[in-house]
C-alpha cells in the first residue's frame, strides 16, 4: 500500500506529525447508512463534536482511487449525494485503488487505513459481527477479523442489534479482542440500551480507557471494542424494536436481499417502521462517541 497516493488532509497531516490528537471516522455511514440529508447532517455533526473537544476529525474514504484520510466540506457533500457509491470492506480496498473509484470504507476498512496512516481511535456507530441465522448460512462481519489483526481502539455502541450479538460476543472473545463497556457491565445493543449480556471489562473515565488500551498496545494487542450505550431517552423500546427486525428481515427474505447489502436494507427498513426514531438515535450515538473517542485520544496523545 506504500506504493499507492495517498490524500491526507493538510490539518490531519499538520496534527500527526505534530502528535496532535486525530480520530477517525467512516464513510459507510455516509454514503450507505444514512438517507439523505441525515446523512450529510450527521457526518457534520460528528466532526463538529471532535473539533470541539480539541482533536481534529479525520472521515476516510477511497477517492478516485486513493486513501483520503480527512473529507473536506465538499467532499463530504458529495459523498452524501452521490448515488451507487462502492463500499469497501478491507478486501475491497486493492479493487478500489486499482480502478480509481470512489468508495465508502467500512468499519474494517477504515480500521485498517486508519492505522496505516497513524491513527489510533475511531470513531462510529455500530460494528458488524455475527448475522442472525448464522448456522444456515455463514454471514460474519468482516469487522471483526480487522478488530482481530488491526490496534485501533473501535469507540462505538456495540454491534448492531440486527445481529446475533451472543455469538458476535463468542467470536470476538475466542479472537482475544477486548470488549470494554464504558460506564457499563452490559453490552450495548446499538439502538437499545443494552443486550443483557456481559462485557469482559469496564471503564469509567477517558483517562481510564486510554490507559487500558496503552496496556493492550503494549503487550502486542490488537483492535479494542469500547462500547457506550445509548443514551436511555433514546433507546427503542426492545419489544417494539424486535417486532420491527422480524418484519424487516422478512421483507429481506422475500427480495433475497444478502451479503454486504443486508446491512443497509434492514437499517433501512428500520427507519421506515420506527418512522424515524433510529435515524435520530443513530445521530444521538454517534455524535457521543466521537466525543468520547476524541477524550481517549487527547489522553492517549498526552501520555496521560
Amino acid at each position: 500500500m506504500t506504493d499507492f497516493q495517498w490524500d491526507i488532509r493538510p490539518d490531519v497531516a499538520a496534527a500527526l506529525a505534530e502528535r496532535r490528537p486525530v480520530v477517525a471516522l467512516e464513510s459507510t455511514l455516509i454514503a450507505h447508512g444514512l438517507p439523505w440529508p441525515e446523512n450529510w447532517e450527521t457526518a457534520r455533526a460528528a466532526e463538529k463534536a471532535i473539533r470541539d473537544e480539541g482533536a481534529i476529525p479525520a472521515t476516510i474514504a477511497v477517492w478516485e482511487g486513493r486513501p483520503a484520510i480527512g473529507l473536506n466540506e465538499d467532499q463530504l457533500e458529495h459523498l452524501a449525494r452521490r448515488p451507487n457509491v462502492r463500499k469497501a470492506s478491507s478486501r475491497d480496498l486493492a479493487a478500489a485503488f486499482v480502478q480509481k473509484a470512489f468508495a465508502a470504507t467500512t468499519v474494517a476498512a477504515t480500521m485498517l487505513l486508519a492505522h496505516r496512516a497513524g491513527l489510533r481511535v475511531f470513531a462510529t456507530g455500530g460494528i458488524g459481527g455475527v448475522h442472525r441465522g448464522y448456522a444456515n448460512h455463514l454471514d460474519i462481519s468482516a469487522d471483526l477479523m480487522e478488530l482481530a489483526r488491526t490496534p485501533v481502539a473501535v469507540v462505538c455502541a456495540g454491534a448492531k442489534g440486527i445481529l446475533d450479538l451472543a455469538a458476535t460476543l463468542e467470536m470476538l472473545e475466542t479472537m482475544s479482542v477486548p470488549v470494554v463497556g464504558y460506564g457499563t457491565d452490559e453490552f450495548p445493543a446499538f439502538l437499545l440500551a443494552s443486550s443483557g449480556l456481559p462485557v469482559g471489562s469496564r471503564v469509567d473515565s477517558p483517562q481510564e480507557a486510554a490507559a487500558l488500551l496503552d496496556a493492550h498496545w503494549r503487550l502486542g494487542g490488537a483492535g479494542v471494542v469500547l462500547a457506550q450505550p445509548l443514551p436511555l431517552e433514546m433507546a427503542l423500546e426492545p419489544n417494539e424494536f424486535h417486532t420491527a427486525l422480524v418484519r424487516a428481515e422478512s421483507r429481506a427474505t422475500a427480495e433475497g436481499v444478502r451479503g454486504p447489502a443486508l446491512t443497509p436494507y434492514l437499517l433501512a427498513r428500520l427507519a421506515e417502521l420506527t418512522e424515524g426514531r433510529t435515524l435520530k438515535a443513530n445521530r444521538t450515538l454517534i455524535e457521543a462517541n466521537a466525543r468520547l473517542a476524541t477524550r481517549i485520544a487527547c489522553f492517549l496523545t498526552s501520555g496521560g
